[in-house]
């Protein structure tokens, strides 16, 4: 399966800044026709802009070669829910991927386990692939806790999402790498990505075929290559790297296995 370099803007941007940056990943696309698949989850506010692009960037058989991405989803399907933003008015925009369950959304809004399970049976039903984040932070890695951690996050889904888990795509987000500047080792990061696969497989046989699972530790343009190498690592969530085009487009080039 292809893999997937997905951006994950956070809260930054303006329309100026995302002209430059999204013209120059068109045009990127255009000519190089990356072996990937390529997607920027930006906020809501901009979602009209980026759709914009994601239609532009079809190709001949009419298929989008950089995806419109959200960064949460409700839970909800409507109702009396401010600030909040359903799968179907998502749909209405084109969007193909969702972020469930982000580290940030996790510490700062205080979303457990079972809200990121029910944000992904939403983006589901919605007809929208959860990008399902899990991962452990500093204190929980230093105590030797990260296989018991992730496989709790996923255990919270696969019991909600089971009959569909293998649409779902994973990203394993150690919290200790996020924004820091430090990274896993490429054999760090395998190790959990296969007790994950291990995980998804005794659910679901089809899930280890389709289901790709993303390394989302501050992957850059320098460690791209050596991660993207592991075997069961199949892409990046990408956060301060992604706000820069040319090196979002080296982890592009990476992940198809092409100079950028």
């Amino acid at each position: 399966m292809k893999k997937l370099i997905a951006g994950n803007w956070k809260m930054n941007g303006s329309f100026g800044a995302n002209t430059s940056l999204l013209d120059e990943i068109l045009a990127s696309i255009r000519q190089n026709k990356p072996n990937c698949d390529i997607a920027v989850c930006v906020p809501f506010a901009y979602f009209f802009q980026t759709q914009d692009y994601q239609d532009r960037s079809r190709d001949e058989s009419g298929q989008p070669q950089l995806w419109l991405g959200a960064q949460d989803i409700s839970q909800h399907t409507s109702g009396a829910y401010t600030g909040e933003v359903s799968g179907s008015m998502l749909k209405e925009f084109g969007v193909r991927y969702a972020i469930v369950g982000h580290s940030e959304r996790r510490r700062y809004h205080g979303e457990t386990d079972q809200v990121v399970s029910l944000k992904a049976k939403a983006a589901l039903a919605a007809g929208i692939t959860p990008i399902v984040c899990v991962g452990e932070t500093l204190d929980e890695h230093e105590a030797g806790q990260t296989e018991a951690v992730v496989k709790r996050q996923l255990a919270a889904v696969i019991h909600d999402n089971g009959h569909c888990i293998s649409e779902i795509v994973l990203a394993y987000e150690p919290v200790w790498a996020i924004g820091t500047g430090k990274t896993a080792t490429p054999e760090q990061a395998q190790a959990v990505h296969a007790v994950l696969r291990a995980q998804l497989t005794a659910a679901s046989s089809a899930a280890k075929q389709r289901v790709r699972i993303l390394y989302g530790g501050s992957m850059n343009a320098a460690n791209a290559a050596q991660l993207l190498a592991q075997p069961d690592i199949d892409g990046g969530l990408i956060g301060g790297a992604s706000l820069k085009a040319a090196d979002f487009l080296q982890i592009v080039a990476a992940a198809s296995h092409r100079p950028a």
